[in-house]
């Protein structure tokens, strides 16, 4: 019974270890992504309107852009 005990509670570690580090290593990545829009929005305010419009945003959507990378903003049609 000892035994028993003894490998569940060492087991019961271990699962909350890995959730905290799980836990831990989210909120990291979650950190470096927002430096990286931080950046990227710093980066962007700093380019010039003509640079802007050879790109094909205005400076009204850089943060939108910013925050939805992977969102093309020109394939969005606004209804009427």
């Amino acid at each position: 019974m000892s035994t028993t005990y003894l490998a569940t509670g060492w087991n019961g570690r271990r699962a909350s270890a890995r959730r905290v580090v799980s836990f831990l290593k989210r909120h990291w990545e979650t950190f470096q992504e927002r430096r990286k829009r931080e950046r990227l929005c710093a980066v962007s305010s700093d380019l010039s309107d003509s640079e802007l419009t050879d790109i094909g945003i205005s400076r009204g959507e850089i943060d939108y852009i910013v925050s939805n990378r992977t969102i093309d903003p020109r394939g969005v049609v606004c209804p009427p």
